[in-house]
């Protein structure tokens, strides 16, 4: 294995690290101060359309997608130090280069499995940045981390599936941008197979009975900057049986597909997360003095900040092995590392940006440095695309098989 950056990455984050410096960091108050205005919250703060023009006309565009034809053309090694990058500013960064979740799943599950008419409608629209998305999943009424326990319905009528259920946190959902659902549900609900019950439709934001409840938040937050999430209701919905995505049957499958390199991209930007906490720390104890010393030269603080550096270089030798993985054995040839980086890393993450807050007193709890809102985007990750316990359920599973 060598991590060593290749020509290519190396230009590419040395253009991403510029643009970060002159463009998205000086961003971050003016968005503040333009979100407070907008009379829709969801909307898109005007300075990002400014950063995603520059970041276009810099060649920093749809890096997450490997296939060149659609995307950069990068392996998740090469992409993984400018994802970590982005993570240092996730509320900006991300939709900036046209790499935030949900879409990135959803453009790469098109990519993968959508007919040639579905990618015209709905991937390039996407990789354009003209539209959003949203990946609708989980449910309110069963514990949606084992997914063959949805409940919602999609039953064929003649040449239509109707759809009925009820969906929650249903990530950029909010935006009014957002114009394409990807819809899970039960098509053969008793069917033998657990993992063959489940399909996926594509549902327009317009069709009728798709009605989008509430915004749900997350520790208080909205996630305004990538469309929120909301509890969203399917009664009666019909689509073109057309909007099928791959086979009747293929849902389940699908689904992992999505999440594996989902899952990858969410560590590589809590490293940056990270990062950012740890410059903060640093800045913050040179600065502060407490009982006649400064900050720097208390002995907690000393250690906070060297065991927080030793776990960054760990974690992202981690994510960097299950990067090289995928790309040399794949996604189900890199199962165990996949699963391995989402236990260990938003865990670790959130116990650097908690003593970042603590280092910070007050100040770190409120809207004056982005500590608060970074944490609660880690402490989600520990949920989001599969729990802690899910993952150590299955990871223990398959080390105790090489002994039974």
């Amino acid at each position: 294995m060598d991590f060593a950056f290749d020509a290519r990455t190396e230009e590419l984050r040395a253009n991403l690290l510029e643009f970060m410096e002159d463009f998205v960091y000086p961003a971050e108050p003016v968005a503040r101060e333009q979100r407070a205005g907008l009379s829709d919250p969801w909307a898109h703060v005007p300075v990002l359309h400014d950063l995603q023009a520059e970041a276009r006309r810099r060649g920093l565009w749809n890096l997450f997608l490997p296939d060149a034809e659609y995307g950069a053309g990068l392996t998740n090694l090469q992409y993984a130090p400018l994802a970590e990058i982005t993570g240092r500013s996730p509320q900006l960064a991300p939709d900036a280069l046209n790499c935030a979740a949900p879409d990135t799943g959803n453009m790469e599950l098109l990519h993968q499995f959508a007919t040639e008419e579905q990618k015209k409608r709905w991937l390039e629209p996407l990789l354009a940045g003209e539209i959003r998305s949203a990946f609708a999943m989980t449910e309110p009424e069963v514990a949606s981390s084992d997914a063959t326990n949805i409940t919602t319905r999609i039953e064929r009528a003649g040449d239509e599936y109707v759809i009925n259920g009820r969906k929650w946190y249903i990530s950029g959902a909010m935006n009014p941008a957002c114009e394409i659902f990807v819809v899970m549900g039960k098509t053969d609900p008793d069917g033998s197979d657990v993992r063959r019950q489940q399909s996926m439709v594509l549902v327009p934001r317009d069709t009728p009975g798709l009605r989008v409840e509430r915004a749900m938040t997350v520790f208080g937050y909205g996630d305004e900057y990538h469309g929120g999430h909301a509890e969203v209701v399917f009664e009666d919905v019909r689509v073109p049986v057309s909007n099928l995505v791959g086979e009747e049957g293929g849902g389940f499958a699908i689904a992992q597909a999505r999440l594996g390199p989902g899952r990858i991209h969410h560590c590589m930007r809590l490293i940056g997360m990270a990062e950012r906490a740890i410059e903060l720390m640093c800045r913050r104890a040179v600065s502060r003095t407490a009982f006649g010393k400064p900050l720097a030269q208390q002995g907690v603080v000393q250690n906070w900040i060297a065991d927080a550096r030793v776990t960054v270089e760990q974690l992202r030798l981690l994510v960097l092995k299950t990067a090289w993985m995928m790309d040399t054995v794949g996604n189900k040839g890199a199962h165990t590392e996949i699963q391995a980086i989402k236990i260990a890393t938003p865990r670790a993450v959130c116990q650097i940006l908690d003593q970042a807050i603590q280092l910070h007193g007050a100040g770190g709890v409120s809207q004056d440095t982005p500590l608060a809102e970074l944490y609660a985007g880690a402490r989600t990750l520990r949920l989001a695309d599969g729990p802690d316990e899910v993952h150590q359920r299955s990871l223990a599973r398959r080390e105790l098989k090489k002994y039974l």
